[in-house]
């Protein structure tokens, strides 16, 4: 046969065989990826929109615990971190959610922070979501077992604290009644009830105060207050006891703006710090009481020449029913209330107090209120117009009023004013 007919026909067969073997690959690979094609786990039509709706932090995370989906309160509570689950307490919930398929609701105290230097409470509903996920839904409960705490501490507090003097108050009365022909020590038993009773009237109206304080709104219901009358006042309310332990007692400085509040919480206040300084300081020493204004803020400054406080003890001085020494506390008549109800009017009216001490030294408190910039409603001469101005311009020209209305109606003279205490 020729030998280039042979070339011919083995050329024609060999490209032949080249096309169906391909064509034989194409079916196989297409068979090949029909029988290994699986439906791809995916999440309930919605939930994704749900989810977002809640308003609570959420995590989805699939067959190995890998983070699927995640919001930012997630992340921003350290709950995830990259598509990881931080906290053991998840991931065994989520185990458990997995073989059993049940909801699970719990509340877990979780640690916060890459060195978990705080915690977070947070209630924990763990439940299938779909065929593949697993949901956990975490709502904040941090600051509300915050107050729950310490309104049981409140309670349990109060209860100790009311059970001392009653029961002293049972126990002499007791005393008196069977010593009713013993003159001497009926007058002395009497003596220690009026104590006793009077330390429980003081413990109660403390009480009272706190809670009046606590529940009154001071922004709807406060009207201007001129602090210098507020803190006059409470100083004269302590200068028989002063007098009486040979301290001084002077106010200095001046606070020309009036500020936002409650005058009658601020005046409790500050007697409250007046009377802790003369009450806490020996004798012949002084107490001096500094008015200044800077910048929009009205500060008061009360210091005493007492024992001081310890570093220790300066970081709990405003919780409720703290008390650096009891005994001496007893002896005094303080209830442990007061500087707690200081704290809590001033934060109310948007202020702060802080204090300094060192031992041998003496004690300073410092509040701080934001003063009441009343000028462009009060002040004569200052129209609507003025509010087109540049700020700059239209502050010089409060300053300036406020200064000739100064001039023209001069505060009364009080008695210490003209230097700083």
């Amino acid at each position: 046969m020729d030998p280039l007919l042979i070339a011919a026909l083995s050329g024609v067969v060999g490209l032949a065989l080249g096309v169906v073997g391909m064509y034989a690959f194409r079916v196989s690979e297409k068979q090949r990826g029909a029988g290994i094609d699986v439906d791809e786990p995916s999440m309930p039509a919605g939930a994704t929109e749900v989810l977002a709706s809640l308003g609570l932090a959420y995590i989805v995370v699939d067959t190995v615990d890998g983070v699927v989906r995640a919001n930012p309160a997630a992340y921003a509570f350290g709950l995830v971190r990259g598509h990881t689950v931080v906290h053991q307490q998840l991931l065994k919930l989520t185990a458990r959610v997995r073989g059993d398929g049940v909801i699970i609701d719990q509340e877990h105290e979780l640690a916060r922070g890459l060195q978990g230097e705080t915690s977070l409470v947070v209630h924990l509903r763990v439940a299938p979501l779909g065929d593949e996920y697993i949901l956990v839904l975490a709502d904040d409960r941090t600051e509300f077992s915050r107050i729950e705490a310490v309104r049981n501490d409140f309670v349990a507090n109060v209860s100790h604290e009311l059970k001392t003097p009653v029961g002293a108050i049972s126990l002499l009365a007791e005393t008196i009644e069977d010593a009713a022909d013993d003159d001497v020590a009926v007058r002395r038993f009497t003596q220690r009830l009026h104590k006793e009773s009077r330390r429980l009237a003081a413990l109660v109206q403390d009480i009272i105060e706190l809670s009046r304080v606590q529940g009154k709104n001071v922004v709807h219901a406060g009207r201007p207050v001129d602090l210098e009358d507020v803190i006059a006042d409470a100083a004269d309310r302590s200068r028989l006891p002063a007098e009486a332990k040979k301290i001084e007692l002077k106010i200095g400085g001046a606070l020309p703006y009036r500020v936002h509040g409650d005058a009658d919480q601020l005046a409790m206040a500050f007697r409250n710090l007046i009377d802790n300084a003369v009450r806490y300081s020996p004798e012949s020493t002084r107490v001096g009481i500094g008015l200044s204004s800077r910048d929009g803020i009205a500060q008061v400054t009360i210091t005493d020449q007492g024992i001081g406080i310890a570093k220790e003890d300066q970081e709990r001085i405003f919780e409720r029913f703290y008390r650096i020494d009891a005994a001496r506390s007893r002896q005094t008549g303080g209830t442990g209330l007061g500087l707690s109800i200081v704290k809590h009017v001033i934060t109310n009216h948007g202020g702060e107090v802080a204090l300094w001490s060192q031992q041998g030294r003496g004690s300073t408190f410092t509040v701080r209120l934001p003063e009441l910039d009343e000028s462009l409603d009060t002040l004569e001469g200052l129209g609507r117009g003025m509010t087109d101005l540049p700020e700059a311009t239209v502050r010089t020209a409060i300053h300036r009023s406020a200064s000739r209305h100064s001039a023209e109606n001069p505060a009364p003279h009080r008695a210490g004013e003209g230097g700083n205490a």
